[in-house]
């Protein structure tokens, strides 16, 4: 059978929604006063800076997950002391939200009796354990693979040759990777040679000239590229 790789956040499930989620109720549990919008997004950019430095190999995994706050703190006069007390409080968090993208459950779940589908995700171990159980993800996938648990990250070629490994398939041909990041999804995607669908609502830009397969704006769109990619 044809394999589906699938981003987690951001494509099948609402990151954001689980994010802000998580922030609140982590500077409730710290008695800090309740976060502006401004603040979110201020939070939101530092993160997404992180990740994408990780991606890059620029900085370790624990870089990202205490930095991120350090530097959060740090801009708002909040004392740093709790900052690993607080990521360890926001990753439990981050797993006990899980709302589905538009139509990402039923192509799952539809798309099960024809593809062995699976999930490649750079979230925390702790946060994507929550999200996989609590949102049945980890009945309907065949596997998950945690970036985490592997020890490298999207988009290096590292993780994929690990997660085919554990697939027991090395025919590339078989493999597509559907995910919303062009960073880690779409590159990682380049980078292992296989075919890629691109999930991109908010028709950003492909600056990185990555030669994508199949580019959509809905998840309900999926079922008809995986037959133009694989006839």
């Amino acid at each position: 059978m044809k394999k589906i790789l699938w981003d987690i956040d951001g494509t099948l499930l609402n990151f954001d929604l689980a994010e802000t989620a998580a922030i609140y109720k982590c500077f409730e549990i710290f008695n800090l006063d309740k976060p502006t919008e401004d603040m979110l997004k201020t939070y939101k950019n530092i993160n997404n800076i992180y990740w994408e430095r990780l991606e890059r190999n620029e900085v370790t995994r624990d870089e990202v997950l205490l930095g991120r706050f350090r530097d959060f703190f740090e801009k708002y006069g909040i004392q740093t002391d709790i900052v690993e007390d607080f990521n360890h409080n926001y990753q439990i968090e981050l797993g006990k939200t899980y709302v589905f993208n538009p139509y990402g459950k039923e192509a799952v779940k539809k798309l099960a009796s024809k593809y062995d589908q699976y999930a490649v995700t750079n979230g925390s171990l702790t946060a994507q354990s929550g999200k996989l159980e609590g949102s049945d993800l980890n009945k309907i996938l065949k596997e998950s693979f945690i970036s985490e648990l592997i020890g490298f990250e999207k988009p290096d070629e590292r993780f994929f040759e690990y997660v085919f490994e554990k697939i027991g398939s090395r025919t590339l041909d078989d493999y597509v990777i559907i995910g919303d990041s062009l960073t880690s999804d779409m590159l990682g995607g380049v980078n292992a040679k296989i075919k890629t669908i691109w999930f991109n609502p908010h028709s950003k830009k492909n600056h990185l000239d990555l030669p994508i397969d199949l580019e959509i704006s809905s998840l309900n769109e999926v079922e008809d590229c995986l037959a133009k990619i694989f006839g």
